[in-house]
């Protein structure tokens, strides 16, 4: 489990981030998303332990990265936006030189250096010297990385970029199974399409600080097609006409009617037709989560 409390980060007079707390729950994956500058490259390497908060912490299965560092760090797998590996080495020899430090024997780190490698789908590749690699295959070699001891927590800090169609499957793949396993995932993107497809849950950060954190049940339902309704007087019996034609949420005198079941035209003529006096009546059409994201910090700007 990740747990991030009250994080705050600032680099001269540039508050980075600004009391950040989210968590990331055993078997679960959470998409994180902002614009460049948001702050979800600093969060991450907050939390695997690259850059010391100003306030705050982060918990990893119980140990702290501040005071408890070793143990926490021990226990992610991390995947940063652009790695940065020795490029004259060899893929299979520098996951070697990586993996021993990680208490592995050698001929061990070779045996799953082989594996992991495969796995990512950098069989060929192996014994290529990775200044020849193309980011896409930096990005494969990295995550075989961030697997050696097959860590509990992971995450990816715009994982997705540099990857190529095939190399996008395969990564919804490996989070697949890390969920099936329990593992926690933290993974940032700009690709908001592959966050709706992958993520359970979506934390949104903009100028260093959470505007939103929702479920993607919660996404989809905002993100839905609906009626804004703004009614003289709302009673039970305009409730249960509107319920007719789709689901009824009620704030003061304001109606959201979500999903409709009929024409807008035919809702409206239904509510003059009982005597209703509609002040408002407006149909939003439904959103991507790009348009739900703009939303948002557009409010978080005004």
């Amino acid at each position: 489990m990740i747990e991030i409390n009250g994080v705050s980060k600032r680099f001269g007079k540039v508050v980075a981030l600004d009391n950040v707390s989210f968590s990331v729950r055993n078997g679960e994956v959470v998409g994180y998303v902002g614009p460049n500058g948001a702050g979800k490259t600093t969060t991450i390497r907050v939390a695997v332990g690259v850059l010391p908060p100003d306030s705050g912490d982060v918990i990893i299965d119980g140990y702290s990265v501040t005071s408890e560092k070793p143990k926490a760090c021990a226990r992610i797998g991390w995947v940063p936006e652009s790695p940065i590996f020795e490029m004259e080495f060899k893929a299979l020899d520098y996951f070697i030189y990586l993996a021993t430090y990680k208490g592995l024997s050698v001929p061990e780190a070779r045996r799953v250096g082989k594996e992991l490698l495969e796995l990512v789908g950098l069989g060929d590749a192996m014994n290529r010297k990775l200044a020849t690699f193309s980011l896409g295959m930096k990005k494969r070699f990295a995550l075989a990385v961030s697997m050696i001891g097959d860590p509990p927590n992971f995450m990816f800090d715009e994982v997705l970029n540099g990857l190529d169609p095939q190399g996008i499957m395969f990564f919804r793949r490996v989070v697949e199974d890390f969920r099936r396993r329990g593992k926690a995932v933290l993974f940032s993107s700009h690709i908001l399409s592959e966050v709706q497809m992958i993520a359970d849950r979506v934390v949104f950060i903009n100028k260093g600080r959470i505007i939103g954190v929702y479920t993607m049940d919660e996404v989809v339902k905002l993100a839905s097609p609906h009626i804004v309704i703004v009614l003289k007087q709302i009673d039970d019996s305009v409730i249960s006409i509107l319920s007719r034609f789709g689901e009824v949420e009620v704030s003061g005198n304001r109606v959201i009617l979500r999903n409709p079941k009929a024409e807008p035209s035919k809702i409206l003529e239904e509510l003059v037709k009982s005597g209703y006096s509609v002040e408002e009546f407006r149909v939003s059409e439904e959103r991507t989560l790009e348009e739900l994201f703009m939303k948002l910090i557009g409010g978080e700007t005004r």
